[in-house]
């Protein structure tokens, strides 16, 4: 316990942290406050502290996995995670990080070389995120299954999460500079809702690929439930074997999963495929400072060979290809709020997960979306939504066009309700 101790000892300037460890020993830190109920958590065996305190990134996440940290309720996992990491922010969470000189090196090194994802590696990366029962998405995600960050225009005003994702759509297309019957690729599909949101109000051809093969087959049922199979077709393919000649180009979620040796190959294919005035749009998280590496415990347990790029690393990469960059948003916070609710809903199929799978998995994701969302929320992520085009007359003038057709499409829309909200089933029953 004296390493944790001393750690936290450091760390912990606000709230309050009461630690019990496996002889029943207890160890506070903070000063605690008025109305701060302390966040009680308790260690079950004897080297449960050191495995925290040795890469507490890893440490902890595999702590609660597998039972050895337990949270006493009212509090939970969320709680404990943003707690420590709003504490951490003074010293940019660099105690959080794997401790010595060498296991800073090893970790630097196997993280570069996890993000070497040849198309076979990728497949199998794919299979590892996204061949996830489809049922354990509907849980969570919302009725679109948009599994990137929402876009909450008013963070105030109690938007739902459907509400989010549709104006999220909307964004994206708006950037797009979409005119009627062109042929859109969308790389990374995902569950497909994109590519059919861009079929519905552009009535463009869209192809959309990915590496996952329930989710193809998940989007190839959604198209043609649709009656749109003909026009909005879905693809189990790498995107570096994609042929022909596109008007736009999309990529929503892709480029955390290309890695950083094969930026040249994604921007020199795409640069192929997309027409002389075409428009590729980027949306991806990002870092608001330098080039990193992704944390060993993401790698290993839910992003195989991920990594979130800086801005610097986008560009670069984009310029040698022929790219030129017209524009550039970074969104700050709006994936702390995606995230939460996300958090809420696992949360709230908790016995449904479990019976899916088992209790360390369901603890595994509780564990990724509390520290996905204060990567967000306390640290120095964002998402980055570039414009690429290769000669600058592809777009307008001004920046008014992405406003005002945003609002257009907006009001074109109604959110639906997510049929898994318990308010919603029982007005149905």
């Amino acid at each position: 316990m004296w390493l944790l101790n001393q750690m936290l000892t450091k760390v912990i300037r606000k709230g309050r942290l009461v630690i019990t460890d496996y002889d029943g020993k207890t160890y506070d830190y903070g000063p605690g406050g008025e109305g701060t109920e302390p966040i009680h958590v308790r260690l079950t065996d004897k080297g449960a502290s050191a495995h925290i305190a040795r890469y507490p990134q890893v440490g902890a996440g595999e702590a609660y996995m597998d039972g050895r940290m337990v949270i006493d309720p009212p509090h939970d996992i969320r709680d404990l995670v943003l707690f420590v990491t709003m504490n951490g922010k003074t010293t940019s969470g660099k105690d959080f990080k794997a401790k010595g000189p060498w296991r800073k090196a090893a970790q630097a090194i196997i993280a570069k070389l996890d993000g070497i994802n040849p198309p076979g590696k990728a497949a199998r990366n794919a299979k590892h995120t996204y061949n996830l029962t489809r049922r354990l998405y509907e849980l969570f995600l919302d009725e679109d299954r948009q599994y990137t960050m929402a876009y909450y225009r008013d963070p105030d005003a109690g938007t739902s999460l459907e509400q989010a994702q549709l104006d999220k759509k909307a964004h994206l297309a708006a950037k797009m500079y979409i005119k009627p019957g062109m042929k859109v690729l969308d790389i990374g599909c995902g569950w497909g809702g994109f590519a059919l949101y861009l079929n519905k109000h552009y009535g463009c051809e869209v192809l959309g690929v990915a590496l996952a093969e329930d989710q193809i087959a998940f989007c190839r049922e959604r198209a043609a439930a649709l009656g749109v199979a003909d026009k909005v077709k879905f693809e189990l393919m790498d995107y570096r074997s994609v042929e022909g000649k596109f008007d736009r180009i999309s990529s929503v979620g892709l480029l955390e999963h290309v890695g950083t040796p094969h930026y040249p190959v994604f921007y020199e294919h795409t640069n192929r495929l997309l027409k002389a005035d075409g428009v590729m749009l980027s949306h991806c998280c990002g870092r608001a400072g330098p080039p990193g590496f992704t944390d060993a415990w993401t790698r290993k347990y839910i992003f195989p060979g991920g990594y979130i790029p800086a801005l610097s690393e986008l560009v670069a990469q984009s310029e040698k290809a022929g790219w030129q960059v017209m524009d550039v948003e970074a969104m700050r916070f709006h994936y702390a709020p995606t995230l939460e609710e996300w958090y809420r809903r696992t949360v709230m199929h908790e016995r449904q997960i479990v019976e899916l799978y088992d209790e360390r998995f369901y603890r595994m994701w509780q564990y990724y979306l509390a520290g996905a969302e204060q990567a967000f929320r306390n640290g120095k992520m964002v998402n980055w939504q570039l414009i690429y085009v290769k000669d600058r007359k592809a777009i307008p003038m001004t920046r008014d066009w992405i406003v005002e057709e945003s609002a257009r499409l907006r009001s074109s829309d109604v959110a639906p309700e997510w049929h898994l909200d318990p308010e919603v089933r029982e007005a149905a029953e």
